[in-house]
């Protein structure tokens, strides 16, 4: 059996909607509810994709195999969440979000180039650090690109049924 190439590159604008619809799917594959998710989830993730594009720095990365795209993941700075004092030298800091791999692509590496070139992205335009949130079967991808679980606390207020 002969290995497929994969093809790493930057999304175009043509393929928001893919990048949405895997966002989407990441949820689900996550075991999120349908009813927990906006039914106009396709146009809230479009629109967010069209600011962020405009206002912080977003880009996507899609793999191909066999010119089908088989997962994306995109990135940006982050918006100021607080009153930020700091220079940009100092504190900017990137965000990675959505990555996602078809389930019949898992396991070959894909997640992992996904996230590199987005870190490459991020350390082009300057940023001093990288956060992403990881879904129990990313970690250990994330980990082995050297990303170490924060310190991060959280009070949830809301139980989920």
């Amino acid at each position: 059996m002969t290995q497929r190439q994969i093809i790493i590159r930057e999304a175009t604008t043509q393929e928001d909607l893919l990048i949405a619809q895997h966002f989407y799917q990441m949820w689900q594959d996550m075991g999120i509810p349908q009813d927990a998710i906006n039914p106009d989830w396709h146009n809230i993730t479009l629109e967010f994709i069209d600011m962020a594009r405009r206002d912080l720095f977003y880009k996507a990365f899609v793999a191909e195999v066999d010119d089908v795209i088989v997962g994306s993941a995109s990135c940006q700075i982050i918006g100021d969440l607080f009153p930020n004092i700091f220079k940009p030298e100092y504190r900017k800091t990137g965000y990675i979000w959505g990555v996602y791999v078809e389930p019949s692509y898992r396991r070959q590496g894909i997640a992992k180039r996904l996230t590199s070139i987005a870190v490459e992205y991020l350390k082009a335009i300057a940023c001093t650090q990288v956060v992403l949130g990881a879904s129990p079967a990313g970690k250990p991808v994330y980990s082995s690109l050297g990303f170490s679980q924060g310190n991060q606390m959280i009070l949830n207020l809301v139980v989920s049924a």
